[in-house]
C-alpha cells in the first residue's frame, strides 16, 4: 500500500521507476512471445540439424567356400570391451571437484582470493543475525580459475576416470594397457556419442573373467562384432587375398553419414575381385545426440543387407596336399604350384610359396611385420603362380615338337647324333649350348625323356622362327589367362607380326625355352591342360557361384564352366607321339620326371630347369591319368637342383593325394573335379 499511496501522491521519481518496470516486462513478454512462438518451428529444426547423426552400419561379409563346400574365409564372433562416456558424467563431475581441482589450488595458492557478499547475501546474513539463527560458515576465500583452466583440468578428470577404468580392466583380463591422452581426447571431442574401444579380440578365457567380476559395472559393456577369419590359416592365401580397416569404402552410397563404424575392403585377390558382392549393403542408424555431445537415444533407419557367399573351384583337400608337398620340396622352399582339370579349366589349386596368413591383416600389420613379409628375397605377398613370370626351360619343347611334326621337319623314329652339346658359329658365335643329355644318338622319344638340348635346337631351327612363335601363339603365351584380374602379368613372348630385334641364337634359345621367353605357372597349366584333353585351351576358371546369404536354387549364379579360349587345332597324331612320350618321361627309369611315378595312376609329364643371371628356374608340368586326363599339375621351384630332382617329387606327391582322394569320394556323387 505503501508504493501505491506513493503513487497517488504524484511522486514524478517513483512513477517514472514504475514506468521503467512495466515497459521492461513488455518487452520481456514479447520477446518470450516472439521465441516461443513465432519462432519455435525453426529453433526445433536447428535444434535436430545438431542432435542427429547418421552412421553407417557395415553389413556382414560373404564367406568364401571351395568347391565341396568347405569354409576358406568366413566370420567368427569378436569380443570387445567398450566405454559408454555418458554413463560417467557424474563420476567426471566428482573427479573435478573433489580431486582435480583441490590438488591444483593447492598447487596455485595464488588463485585464492577473498570471497566479495553481494547486497542479498548481506541482507540475509543482517537477518539471520538480527532473529537470532545459527548462521551457516561462509568461506572467506575462493580460487578463481581462468576458462582455459578449468577446460584443462575437466579433461584432465575425465582422463583419470576412463585411465582408471581402463587400468582396472586390462589388468584382470591380463592383457594390462594404458589409455592413449591423444585418442581419448580425439574420441571425446568427435565422437562422444559412440562407445569408447578399451579391449578388443577377447580371449575366450578373457570373455570368462569378464562375465564374471565386470558385469553391470557402470558404462562397461561386452559387445559381440564379426571379424574375418581364415580357418585354414595360410591355405589359398594369395588367392583369396587379405582385408584392410576402411571405414569408408568407395561406394555409391549417396548419405553424407557423420560417422562410420568399422569396415573392412578386400586388397587383394578374390577378397579384392569380388569386394562388392561379399561386402553386402550397409545400413544406416540414427543416434540422437544431446547439446554437449552425448548419446540420448539410437534408432535403426534401414537395416543391413549381408554380402554374397562366393564358391571357388578350389578343392581344399587338394590345395592342402600340394601345399603340403611344396614346402617339402626344400628348406625355405620359393616356388608355385596349379592343379588344373584338363576337361573344364577349373583350377583346383593355387599354391604360391613362402605364403602369408591373411587373419592378420583385419587388426592391422606393423611396419616390422610388413618389412618382414615384403622381403626383397622371399616376398612372402608375391602371388607366384599368377604373378611371377619365369623362363621355362625344357617344358616349352612341347611346342617346339609340335611345331617340328606340324611342319614336317623330323619323325619320330629319326636318329640324331647329340655330341653332348650345340655349337655352330652361324648361330651362336662363340657361345654353345650344353646338352643336358649325354651324348649319343636319339630318336624323338629318347631325346625327349632325356631332354637333349642339342636334339630340339637343330630340329627346331629347320621349322624358323616364326613356325615356333605361330605355336606358341596359338596357346596364347604371352598374354594373361585372365584368372586373377589386375594380379596376373602376361610372361614374354615373341609376336610372328614383329620378329625385328630376334636373331638365330635367339631362336636356339626359343627351342629350349630359355632367354627372352617367360611364363607363368598359371599360363603353363592351361598350355599343359590343351595338351592332354586334345587341344582345347580354356580359359582359367576359380569362381565357381556367387550364392545369397540364404542359399536358394532359383537365385544361384553360376560361373559357366568350360568356357573355351580357343581351339589350338593339335594333330591327333602328332599328340599322341608327345603323350607317349610325356609318359615315357615319367615310366621309363631314363626319364628325368621318373621320381612323379604313381602306381595306379599313370602321369605323363616333362622336366625344365632354366638359367637365369641370378639363379636357375627349375619346372615340372603334367597330366594324369594317361587313359583319361582329368588333373594337370605343373610345378616350379626357383633356385631348385632340377626339374626331375626338385619339382617331379612334388607332382608326384600330389599325385598321390589325387588318387586317394578319388577312392575315399567314388562312393559320392560329387566326384572329384567334376564337371559341371
Amino acid at each position: 500500500m505503501l508504493i501505491f499511496d506513493q503513487l497517488k501522491r504524484e511522486d514524478r521519481k517513483l512513477r517514472a521507476i514504475s514506468l521503467g518496470v512495466l515497459l521492461g516486462f513488455g518487452i520481456l513478454l514479447i520477446g518470450l512471445w516472439w521465441v516461443q512462438i513465432v519462432s519455435a518451428k525453426r529453433y526445433e529444426e536447428n535444434l535436430k540439424n545438431q542432435q542427429f547423426r547418421s552412421v553407417r552400419v557395415p553389413a556382414l561379409r560373404g564367406k568364401i567356400l571351395d568347391r565341396h563346400g568347405e569354409s576358406l574365409a568366413e566370420n567368427r564372433p569378436r569380443f570387445d570391451v567398450n566405454l559408454y562416456l555418458e554413463d560417467l558424467r557424474s563420476q567426471f563431475t566428482y573427479e573435478y571437484t573433489n580431486h582435480v581441482v583441490p590438488e591444483y589450488v593447492r598447487q596455485h595458492p595464488e588463485l585464492m582470493q577473498p570471497v566479495k557478499q553481494s547486497a542479498i547475501k548481506r541482507f540475509f546474513s543482517f537477518a539471520t543475525e538480527t532473529f537470532g539463527a545459527e548462521p551457516k560458515p561462509q568461506p572467506k576465500a575462493r580460487a578463481r580459475l581462468p576458462l582455459a583452466v578449468r577446460t584443462e583440468l575437466e579433461a584432465e578428470a575425465r582422463y583419470r576416470v576412463v585411465s582408471n577404468i581402463t587400468a582396472q580392466i586390462t589388468t584382470r583380463l591380463q592383457n594390462p594397457a594404458i589409455l592413449d591422452t591423444t585418442l581419448f581426447s580425439r574420441h571425446y571431442y568427435q565422437k562422444r556419442y559412440i562407445p569408447l574401444p578399451i579391449l578388443q579380440n577377447l580371449t575366450p578365457k578373457q570373455v570368462a573373467i569378464f562375465a564374471e567380476q565386470f558385469t553391470g559395472l557402470n558404462g562397461v559393456e561386452m559387445e559381440i562384432q564379426p571379424t574375418r577369419t581364415y580357418p585354414n590359416e595360410t591355405s589359398a592365401a594369395h588367392l583369396l587375398g587379405y582385408i584392410q580397416r576402411n571405414d569408408q569404402p568407395n561406394t555409391d552410397e549417396e548419405i553424407d553419414y557423420k560417422y562410420y563404424l568399422p569396415d573392412y575392403v578386400g586388397i587383394t585377390g578374390v577378397e579384392a575381385s569380388f569386394d562388392d558382392a561379399l561386402r553386402g549393403q550397409a545400413g544406416v542408424k540414427s543416434l540422437l545426440v544431446n547439446n554437449i555431445g552425448y548419446r540420448q537415444r539410437e534408432e535403426m533407419l534401414s537395416v543391413t543387407e549381408p554380402g554374397r557367399n562366393l564358391v571357388l573351384t578350389i578343392d581344399l583337400k587338394i590345395q592342402q596336399a600340394a601345399e603340403s608337398a611344396l614346402a617339402a620340396a626344400m628348406p625355405n622352399v620359393r616356388g608355385a604350384v596349379v592343379v588344373m582339370d584338363v576337361r573344364n579349366g577349373d583350377v583346383l589349386a593355387v599354391v604360391s610359396a613362402p605364403a602369408f596368413d591373411p587373419n592378420v591383416f583385419p587388426a592391422g600389420v606393423s611396419s616390422a611385420e610388413w618389412k618382414i613379409l615384403n622381403n626383397e628375397k622371399y616376398s612372402h605377398m608375391f602371388n607366384r603362380a599368377t604373378y611371377g613370370a619365369y623362363p621355362p626351360g625344357s617344358i616349352l619343347k612341347i611346342l617346339t615338337a609340335i611345331a617340328c611334326f606340324e611342319n614336317n621337319i623330323m619323325s619320330p623314329s629319326e636318329m640324331f647324333h647329340d655330341p653332348g652339346y650345340y655349337q655352330d658359329q652361324r648361330v651362336l658365335g662363340r657361345r654353345r649350348i650344353e646338352s643336358l643329355a649325354p651324348a649319343g644318338d636319339y630318336d624323338f622319344k629318347r631325346a625327349f625323356l632325356k631332354s637333349s638340348n642339342t636334339y630340339f635346337i637343330h630340329f627346331g631351327l629347320k621349322a624358323g622362327l616364326k613356325k615356333l612363335v605361330e605355336v606358341g601363339e596359338r596357346f596364347h603365351l604371352g598374354e594373361s589367362t585372365g584368372v586373377l584380374p589386375g594380379e596376373e602379368v602376361a610372361g614374354a613372348y615373341p609376336d610372328s607380326n614383329n620378329l625385328s630385334g630376334w636373331y638365330a641364337g635367339d631362336t636356339a634359345n626359343l627351342c629350349i625355352g630359355q632367354g627372352k621367353v617367360t611364363l607363368t605357372p598359371m599360363q603353363a597349366a592351361a598350355m599343359t591342360a590343351a595338351i592332354a584333353n586334345g587341344g582345347k585351351l580354356f580359359w582359367p576358371r576359380i569362381i565357381r557361384e556367387l550364392l545369397p546369404p540364404e542359399a536358394i536354387d532359383s537365385d544361384l549364379k553360376s560361373f559357366q564352366p568350360g568356357s573355351l579360349r580357343a581351339d589350338t587345332r593339335l594333330n591327333p597324331r602328332h599328340l599322341q607321339i608327345i603323350h607317349q612320350a610325356m609318359l615315357a618321361d615319367v615310366e621309363d627309369k631314363d626319364g628325368t620326371g621318373a621320381a612323379a611315378r604313381v602306381e595306379g595312376f599313370r602321369v605323363g609329364g616333362k622336366t625344365g630347369t632354366a638359367e637365369g643371371t641370378k639363379e636357375q628356374t627349375t619346372w615340372f608340368t603334367s597330366f594324369g591319368p594317361m587313359e583319361k586326363p582329368r588333373y594337370a599339375v605343373v610345378v616350379m621351384v626357383q633356385a631348385g637342383v632340377s626339374g626331375g630332382g626338385t619339382c617331379a617329387p612334388v607332382a608326384g606327391k600330389i599325385y598321390k593325394a589325387i588318387l586317394k582322394l578319388e577312392q575315399t569320394r567314388s562312393a559320392s556323387p560329387n566326384t572329384l573335379a567334376e564337371l559341371n
